[in-house]
């Protein structure tokens, strides 16, 4: 049997020390002899770049590791791994891109490097001859980058829907079981630490939107463009949304959906969306992530777990760097990012066909739904089911109408929407989402 002392040690050079990274070095020295009889290899850190190095930290690291200019980490000859966990797409492109052109391997976490510039970075891998491993950059200690990759590499991927960003999910749970309104919810997010102080990229959708161009591109085999992808937050969601839909037996999630139609044309898109109350995403709560992967060969499969936090992430990172120790031991593997031609284009946004949910505030007189119907018949887009303003309360002569529509490409739902809100008898602006028909 292999031991510590043993193995082959492995040198890294870890960049940043924030949440994530203080998890990478604590983990790795917590489960150094478990890690070393399974990979035989020891990983060790080396080196550490961080911002301050006055900066008080949760765990101990020896003063003489660390530095403030992380090319020391990519010039040292005996580091052939770096660990990218500082975020940003400059000096993080700036600090992967001189790692690679070194060859050395690199490790990251950066959904937002990836989705923005992986395409460059992935074309340096393959000029340079090292891989980079990018677990922890989707779905935290999920190990859905891997099971893209490896575990259904021989399926033609159908569709991914996935609850992606812990933090609107947090929010969301808390409106649809708690009664919490928008700004409560978020505000008790910030408070219990799921929430960032500016929560802007979570909340925007931006963040789980960096994540499906991710498993979109590995699903698909080529770099999703982000102005081909359709991204709305959670910010507008109300209270009385979530009342409706449950009324019609759903609630809402931040969803992520990819897919491909039978032309191969690939769609990309992170917004609001009804999910079935029967369904298992329904039933994803607070922080949690889960991913609902349908294969054509495996058919459904279903990630679930945490999606963020110092632990579960950490666990990612590390999975990552045995996987580099054994490419340093036994030989290489791919870039990371195997490109392919079976597919190739983006569906364009508008061409994007769903299920809607659409809630009017209008006046209580005779012939609203009627005008209503007329705008939407005129663009070919059929009324599924309804709540009249009758089966609601009057106040103040204004009240709700909600319809679920039928199937309707996106652009002819907004060119109606446009029209509907002329309306005189319209008051405000509509609140409206996807309807995902998912069974249970």
């Amino acid at each position: 049997m292999s031991n510590v002392s043993s193995s082959r040690v492995i040198n890294i050079g870890l960049a940043g020390l924030g949440n994530v990274g203080a998890g990478v070095f604590k983990n790795l020295e917590k489960n150094r002899a478990l890690i070393s009889q399974r990979t035989g290899a020891e990983l060790r850190i080396t080196r550490v770049a961080v911002r301050d190095l006055a900066r008080l930290r949760d765990i101990e690291v020896p003063n003489e590791l660390l530095t403030t200019d992380w090319r020391e980490l990519v010039n040292d000859p005996a580091i052939p791994v770096i660990v990218e966990l500082i975020g940003g797409t400059t000096t993080a492109y700036e600090m992967v891109a001189a790692a690679l052109r070194a060859k050395k391997i690199v490790v990251t976490g950066n959904k937002a490097l990836l989705a923005e510039r992986g395409k460059e970075l992935f074309a340096l891998a393959e000029e340079f001859g090292v891989p980079i491993y990018f677990e922890a950059a989707v779905a935290g200690g999920i190990p859905i980058i891997q099971v893209l990759q490896e575990g259904l590499v021989g399926n033609h991927i159908r569709s991914i829907h996935g609850i992606i960003n812990g933090t609107c999910n947090y929010i969301l749970t808390r409106m649809s079981q708690a009664g919490l309104s928008y700004t409560d919810a978020l505000g008790e997010a910030q408070e219990k630490g799921y929430a960032e102080a500016d929560p802007t990229l979570d909340v925007s959708g931006w963040d789980a939107a960096h994540k499906a161009i991710i498993l979109a591109s590995l699903s698909y085999g080529f770099w999703i463009p982000q102005d081909k992808v359709h991204v709305e937050g959670v910010d507008r969601v109300s209270i009385t949304d979530f009342k409706f839909a449950a009324r019609l037996g759903y609630t809402i999630k931040l969803l992520s959906v990819i897919r491909a139609d039978e032309n191969g044309l690939v769609e990309v898109r992170t917004q609001p969306t009804l999910v079935p109350l029967s369904h298992v995403l329904a039933n994803v709560s607070g922080a949690f992530n889960a991913l609902l992967v349908n294969g054509d060969v495996v058919g459904e499969t279903l990630f679930y777990g945490r999606g963020a936090g110092q632990d579960p992430t950490s666990s990612s990172v590390i999975s990552d760097l045995c996987e580099a120790a054994a490419v340093l031991m036994h030989g290489a593997r791919h870039s990371g990012f195997v490109p392919h031609g079976l597919y190739g284009k983006s569906k364009p946004v508008d061409d994007t066909v769903s299920h809607y949910y659409l809630r009017l505030t209008v006046d209580d007189v005779p012939g609203v739904l009627a005008q209503v119907a007329t705008v939407l018949g005129e663009r070919g887009i059929g009324i599924s089911s309804m709540i009249q303003p009758e089966d609601l309360e009057d106040t103040s002569g204004e009240t709700s109408l909600v319809l679920m529509i039928h199937d309707a490409r996106l652009g002819d739902m907004k060119s109606a929407l446009a029209a509907i809100c002329q309306l005189k008898c319209v008051r405000g602006e509509p609140s409206w989402m996807r309807v995902e028909t998912l069974q249970g």
